[in-house]
């Protein structure tokens, strides 16, 4: 396992908490950021990484600061 190959999935398990504590479904957040449902879980399970972009988004959605996922 690659040393940095633990990043995703911290990401992914942060993601998830603030998602259950803003009461949203994977679904529901999803398609606030225009992403499917499956790529929401991929980055949960830490199987994909977000762009920039995308965690700018998750944390407008997420009403929480950009370095709260690190």
């Amino acid at each position: 396992m690659r040393k940095n190959a633990k990043l995703p999935k911290a990401l992914g398990k942060r993601i998830k908490i603030k998602r259950e504590k803003a009461g949203l479904t994977q679904e529901e957040l999803a398609d606030k950021l225009g992403i499917s449902r499956v790529y929401m879980g991929y980055l949960e399970q830490g199987r994909n990484t977000p762009s920039l972009e995308l965690l700018q988004k998750l944390s407008r959605v997420l009403k929480t600061q950009l370095g709260d996922f690190f």
